[in-house]
Formats: C-alpha cells, structure tokens, sequence
C-alpha cells in the first residue's frame, strides 16, 4: 500500500507546481468528458433559441446531463483518492457502472421539471394562475436539490432507487447546507445563461462537478455512517 502510494507521488510529483499542474490537467480532462457525454444536450440547447416557449424542450434535453454529473462527482472522489495522471479512467468507469441507475430516477424527475415549466410559461391562459407562480417554482426549486442530492448519493453509494429516493428527500433539510450549495451553484449557472451565453456554461462544466463532489463530503460521511455497513465505494 505504500509503495504504490509513493509510486503516485512520483508519478504527479512532490513539488507545489507539479500537483497544482495535476490539478489543472485532471480539470481539463473532466471538462473533456462532460462535454462529450452531455453532447446530445448541447446540440439541442445551442438549437433552441430563447423563446420562454421552449422552456420544456429545454429541460427535457438535459436528461444526458444527470449521468455525466454523476460520473463526475465519482471521478473527482476517486482522483481525490488516487491522484495519479490517469483521471479520465475514473469518469468512464463511473458512467459505465451509473448510467442505468441514474436513468431510473433522472427521467421521472426530468419530466415532471418539463411539465411544471410547462405549466410555469401558460399561468397567463389561466384566470388567477399567477397566484401558482411561488407554488409551483418552489416545487421546481425543491426538484432541483432532490436531483442534486441523488447525484451525490448515486455515484457514491449502490443503493436501490426507491431507497436513495428517499434517503435523499429526508437529507434535503437536515443537510440544508448541502441543499444550498446546490442551489447556489444552479443560481451561477442560470446567471451565466442569461448575462453571457448556454456556450460558457459548457465550457464551465467542471466548475460545477468539483465543487458539488466537495461540498457533498458531509452529506456522504452522514449516509455511510447511518444507511449502510461498509465504507462507500469510490
């Protein structure tokens, strides 16, 4: 065990420049990865233009996106744990091992965004709709973290769907930092959008998976120590 330890120090290197450089390298090919396995959602978002009227389409199109977040989280946990200058094997492997499961809950949960936002552009056609507005967007709002927690505990844990389901519903609140951070990033994200463009978003994919895979250390080592037997997997 030490050995290969020192082996993957000597393959990053000792030095603050040679780790900082690993970083860099292991960010760039995370970026890669992302925008490769959520290609299907870029095609249809750079497509769609700006109508409100699209709103559902476009959240529809982000169901590729749930997957490659997951084996993103996964890979930044495992390079945290084998800093070695081979990242791009940890997201593979994680996407390989996750896709179908994340699917399962991604989908569901994908459609029922669509329907709300659908709902969301046409409170206007209903008499005394607007009055849904906060209702309905604190469902979305509530969709979102869900999701965000069944992303972490999807590429940490094998639990079944239902239980991760609810496991990640009764973590929202007790984890409300967790749930925060989710929401703030999703708060960066829509800025980015609308101040610059869907194109920089892309490009800052990996600003998104990092930071969700280090703030959800708590949130994993509360799951392990209260729903499961055996150290989570990386």
């Amino acid at each position: 065990m030490g050995e290969t330890k020192n082996e993957t120090l000597d393959e990053v290197g000792r030095g603050p420049l040679s780790r900082g450089a690993a970083v860099v390298y292991r960010m760039l090919v995370l970026e890669v990865q992302l925008l490769l396995a959520t290609l299907p959602t870029s095609l249809a978002v750079l497509l769609l233009g700006r109508d409100p009227s699209n709103l559902p389409l476009f959240v529809l199109a982000l169901v590729p996106v749930a997957p490659a977040f997951v084996a993103g989280v996964a890979s930044v946990r495992a390079a945290a744990a084998s800093p070695d200058l081979a990242p791009g094997r940890h997201f593979f492997r994680a996407y390989r091992r996750d896709l179908v499961p994340t699917l399962r809950w991604a989908i569901p949960a994908t459609l029922v965004l669509a329907v709300l936002t659908f709902n969301l552009t046409h409170l206007g056609a209903v008499e005394g709709g607007q009055a849904l507005r906060p209702v309905i967007l604190l469902i979305v709002m509530a969709t979102l973290v869900w999701c965000g927690h069944m992303t972490v505990l999807t590429s940490a844990f094998s639990f079944r769907t239902r239980d991760a389901a609810r496991i990640a519903l009764a973590q929202i609140l007790p984890r409300w930092a967790f749930s925060l951070g989710i929401l703030s990033l999703l708060v960066i994200s829509a800025f980015l959008v609308i101040a610059l463009s869907e194109v920089v978003l892309l490009l800052l994919l990996w600003a998104a998976v990092a930071p969700l895979a280090l703030i959800a250390r708590p949130v994993i080592d509360d799951v392990t120590a209260r729903f499961t037997t055996s150290p989570n997997r990386t």
